[in-house]
């Protein structure tokens, strides 16, 4: 079986972390896909939606800690074609050309991305899960941003998406301890948007899923794209760009569709 499994059904693309018996931690060959699948959700008009989990205990241990005991650099195999290893500006080229993509392919996608957070979302595994839209956490989930257990930095975008997600002191913290948090005090801090029985934690992701999926895409998309370009710009120029994206959305036949429904009492039935 593949290290990551990718599957499109009704709109909703799935991304699955498929090492458990590593705690899904990094490999060569499960970076490479999730970018490649990352690379198909952006581009494919057919996918609304993508939902990121795990199988097995753990959602992802981050980087593979018995990979860099053995010199073969933050995630195994990386190395043994190319040297990413054998000096600091290698293992930052490593980085760069590898792990690093799976964030900036993130920020291009204007679909909603969910994270079903399924067990334990260490170092780099957490910042993964930070990097979707929504997270939804089972009961039996944990977190910790473990890299100053090994002397690293988080080098994932762990200190880029905390600070923007939690209180700056909190997110601090948390990076300067690596204290690990049950799900309950990560909900507390804002860490994730809703913790669920374990059982029902597919269930419960999957129906959000499916609810954007079936609404009215373009201006779902443009939502996403408002909240996350907003945080960037000033008032003046965030109005400006919600005015065109309002300009475009009143052309499109989703509008009509969602007028009529109102005024005909009925759910709407977007394209």
């Amino acid at each position: 079986m593949a290290d990551l499994l990718f599957e499109v059904k009704e709109g909703i693309a799935t991304l699955t972390l498929n090492r458990p018996e590593a705690r899904n931690a990094f490999s060569a060959e499960m970076i490479r896909l999730w970018r490649e699948a990352l690379e198909e959700v952006r581009d494919n008009d057919a996918i609304r939606v993508m939902v990121l989990t795990g199988n097995g205990k753990a959602f992802c241990a981050g980087g593979d800690v018995k990979a860099m005991l053995n010199g073969k650099g933050f995630i195994g195999g990386v190395g043994e074609e190319e040297d990413f290893v054998s000096t600091g500006l290698q293992r930052k080229n490593a980085l760069w050309k590898h792990i690093q993509r799976i964030p900036l392919l993130m920020e291009e996608i204007d679909k909603p991305t969910l994270a079903a957070i399924n067990g334990d979302a260490i170092g780099a595994g957490l910042d993964m899960a930070l990097q979707c839209d929504l997270r939804f956490a089972s009961d039996q989930a944990r977190f910790a941003e473990g890299y100053v257990n090994v002397g690293i930095v988080p080098g994932d975008g762990g200190g880029y998406y905390l600070p923007r997600i939690i209180r700056l002191d909190h997110a601090l913290e948390l990076l300067w301890t690596g204290r690990m948090l049950d799900a309950k005090e990560a909900f507390e801090l804002g860490l994730v948007t809703r913790v669920v029985p374990h059982e029902q934690l597919l269930d419960e992701t999957y129906a959000l899923a499916e609810r954007l999926a079936r609404g009215p895409q373009q201006a779902i998309r443009m939502i996403k794209r408002t909240v996350y370009q907003g945080l960037k710009t000033d008032l003046r120029t965030s109005l400006d760009m919600v005015s065109s994206f309002m300009g475009l959305v009143t052309e499109l036949p989703d509008y009509q569709e969602g007028l009529k429904s109102i005024v005909e009492k009925r759910k709407p039935r977007f394209e």
